[in-house]
């Protein structure tokens, strides 16, 4: 009975655990796609150089 009990704590662990990387894996996926979609809009950076600025006046 007991490694009956052992068993079932163990599974119920690796289907959190499952569950944790799946999740981990479609936020990775969704990040990735807002990126590409940011990227095709057209908008945001005008150079990829953040060390340089514009001269003052």
């Amino acid at each position: 009975m007991f490694e009956y009990e052992i068993q079932k704590y163990r599974r119920a662990d690796l289907l959190r655990e499952a569950e944790a990387q799946r999740l981990v894996r479609q936020v990775r996926l969704a990040r990735r796609a807002a990126r590409r979609a940011a990227k095709d809009s057209g908008e945001g950076r005008v150079s990829q150089d953040s060390t340089r600025f514009a001269r003052a006046a």
